[in-house]
């Protein structure tokens, strides 16, 4: 009979999140390219490096994964087939009880972009808004949460506290050993002057801060979704970049050229208790 080695074993038992991320990069692939994605979803994978991201935070089809305030679904679209299986995905969109006419909005349309296709029969539709203290999911049943790019409107509401209190909810979402995924338009270091919050962009040590404020640990950061063409010096800030483009064709070409906005990609962990 074959011996099999201890360490060998061992170390297949103890394989990290981001090595089985990566046993699964065929399954990643067929989700980027399933049919629920629209062209211009698929136009700006150049910029948003799902592939790249997803596995940094080290998602696997077996995943339990809460996306924060996911917006059109950009992310719905690769995460509900990926999940659809075997994993579990949470959709954590604007309260559906709400005097908001922008969140009204955005969850009507997102409610119908669920309804449009088969793949997304298994989401489960929450609720989250700085604030609200519905459930995002059962309380530690996620691998993963992930946020993209909300931070700038989180802190603009409700400054360090308000952040503070939103990471404490997803700290008690996660399981022990869980991880916080986040995307956020980045703040040179020498732009933290004036009035930076409505900007739109962020300041990278703080968001670690406050984040191991809230009892994570600041686990890596990647440079997946860095862009270096970005200065974040525009007078109508992050905006002025695409997707948005929000002079239109003012110097339209210009910022088509220097892409979508430089970003932070940021991994932390809830410790597993002794």
């Amino acid at each position: 009979m074959k011996t099999i080695k201890l360490a060998t074993v061992l170390s297949a038992l103890l394989l990290t999140p981001l090595a089985m991320a990566n046993n699964y990069a065929d399954d990643l692939q067929q989700a980027v390219k399933h049919s629920t994605r629209s062209a211009s979803s698929i136009s700006r994978d150049q910029y948003r490096h799902p592939i790249e991201t997803l596995t940094f935070f080290g998602i696997t089809p077996t995943s339990t994964v809460v996306e924060i305030s996911p917006g059109a679904g950009w992310y719905s679209e690769i995460l509900a087939p990926l999940l659809a299986v075997s994993g579990t995905y949470y959709a954590a969109h604007f309260p559906a009880a709400t005097t908001s006419d922008y969140y009204k909005r955005g969850r009507a349309a997102f409610v119908e972009k669920l309804a449009s296709d088969p793949a997304y029969n298994r989401v489960q539709l929450t609720e989250f808004a700085p604030n609200n203290h519905s459930n995002i999911a059962p309380e530690g049943s996620a691998d993963v949460v992930l946020t993209f790019r909300n931070l700038h409107n989180w802190y603009s509401n409700g400054g360090d506290d308000g952040m503070v209190a939103i990471f404490k909810d997803f700290y008690k979402t996660l399981k022990p050993g869980g991880v916080l995924g986040v995307v956020e338009h980045r703040l040179p270091a020498d732009k933290m002057t004036g009035d930076w919050i409505k900007t739109g962009y962020f300041p990278q040590q703080l968001a670690i801060s406050l984040a191991e404020q809230a009892g994570f640990i600041f686990e890596a950061s990647s440079e997946i979704n860095a862009n270096a063409n970005d200065k974040a010096d525009y007078t109508g800030g992050v905006w002025t970049l695409p997707p948005t483009l929000q002079l239109k064709e003012q110097d339209k070409e210009k910022y088509l050229a220097i892409g979508e906005s430089d970003r932070m990609t940021l991994k932390f962990r809830k410790p597993v208790a002794k």
